[in-house]
Formats: structure tokens, C-alpha cells, sequence
């Protein structure tokens, strides 16, 4: 995570997205913010925000679907497990999408239709660490009525997704210096939210399922793990 913003000096952030154009005006929008926001490109490479300049950028501007009709739930929630302050800026303006992406850690969310009267504040306010309410989000709050939403806390994600990638609770522990007995709690609170809102997990498939659904793990994640389903 960048540290220029909490130092005093120039906000930096950098762009995801796919759209050189999309790019081009947040360019514009930033450099003619008082003080101005240095923006870095990453040219729609994930890559780019992990290595070299983006790295340090103090947030990031994240167009959710980089790859068409595939939102990138999991690099979302990704980025916040790393402390990332992130601002998606997408086209996708539906309630669901728009609360998905807080719950996974996004300090705002923004529609493309909203302009630098708000990207810009959005942008100052992560960088500082604190969230920001945008028109559509503000909206998505306040509709918010889906029954299939569960809320994982990111703790428990977090013991949810160091179980799938190990081959016991005592394992989980060891490595989240916890108690087996606090593995187990984390894991059936996780349960009872599912079940609560009508999506039962009864076993570790069904959880793992779940996870790759609401983007708390993705495939790639997965598919590195020694022992995800037994």
C-alpha cells in the first residue's frame, strides 16, 4: 500500500481498465484536481498493480470487468485482503454488483455515468482510508433487501479460505495461531449465515462452492491448494 497520501504528499493512484479512453479522462480529471493526483496506468494488467510504480500507488481504480460479462470479484477481494484501498469504477449499476464489491472490501463504488464531481473525492477519501458514498451506492444501501446475502466478516473469510488449503483445522490453527476450537466456531458461523439465507453449505464442497460464487477465493487460488475438498 502506498504511503504519499498519509505522509502529506501527492496522492498517487492507479487505473485498471480496459478502455484507453476510460483511462485518458481520469488522467484529465485527476491532473486538474487541486492539488492535483499523480495517476498511473496499468493498462488493464493486474500485473501492473502488483509490480513497479503501481505498487505504491496509494489507491486503486478498478474497473470490475476487465475480461467481458466475467467480474473480477476475486481480484477485488484480493486486493483488499492486501490492504489495497480500492475505488471500483465500472459500468455495472445494479444493487447486487454495487454490494458485492463493498462486502469484498472496496472503499467505493462508482458508475462511469458519475464524473469527477465524485471520482476524485472517492479517490481522496481512500487514500486517507475512508469510505466513500457515491450516488449509486448510496442507493444500493439503502435498497439493500436480498435474502442471498450473506455476511461473512473477513475473519471468518479468512478461516474459511486457509481451511480450503489445508488438509486439517489443526493445520488452520497452526497457521492463524488460533485454537481448533476457534477454526470450528468461525466455520460454523459461516455455515449458519449460508443456511439463513437459504444457500445450506453442509459440507466442505458446498462451502468451497459458495466461496467461488461470492468471489471470497478464486479458481487460481484453488487450484494451488493441496487438499480444497476433503
Amino acid at each position: 500500500m502506498g504511503g504519499s497520501a498519509l505522509a502529506g504528499g501527492r496522492i498517487t493512484a492507479v487505473i485498471v481498465d480496459d478502455h484507453a479512453a476510460i483511462a485518458a479522462g481520469v488522467r484529465y480529471w485527476c491532473e486538474q484536481a487541486r492539488p492535483t493526483i499523480e495517476l498511473i496506468d496499468a493498462r488493464a494488467r493486474m500485473a501492473n498493480v502488483w509490480t513497479g510504480p503501481g505498487a505504491g500507488a496509494d489507491v486503486v481504480i478498478f474497473d470490475l470487468e476487465l475480461v467481458p460479462k466475467n467480474p473480477a470479484f476475486g481480484e477485488l477481494r484480493r486486493l483488499a485482503d492486501h490492504g489495497r484501498r480500492v475505488v471500483v469504477y465500472s459500468q455495472h449499476s445494479d444493487s447486487p454488483t454495487v454490494l458485492k464489491c463493498v462486502n469484498l472490501g472496496a472503499l467505493a463504488y462508482l458508475t462511469k455515468t458519475e464524473g469527477p464531481e465524485h471520482l476524485v473525492p472517492a479517490i481522496r477519501a481512500a487514500a486517507a482510508g475512508r469510505p466513500y458514498t457515491a450516488p449509486s451506492l448510496g442507493g444500493a444501501l439503502a435498497g439493500d433487501d436480498d435474502p442471498g446475502r450473506p455476511r461473512i466478516s473477513h475473519r471468518e473469510a479468512e478461516v474459511l479460505r486457509a481451511w480450503f488449503a489445508a488438509s486439517s483445522k489443526e493445520l488452520v490453527a497452526a497457521r492463524l495461531r488460533i485454537s481448533v476450537k476457534t477454526v470450528d466456531t468461525h466455520i460454523e458461523r459461516v455455515r449458519i449465515k449460508y443456511a439463513n439465507v437459504g444457500r445450506a453449505a453442509r459440507t466442505k464442497s458446498d462451502l468451497v462452492t459458495r466461496a467461488l460464487h461470492d468471489g471470497l477465493i478464486t479458481l487460481d487460488e484453488l487450484g494451488a491448494a493441496p487438499d480444497p475438498v476433503s
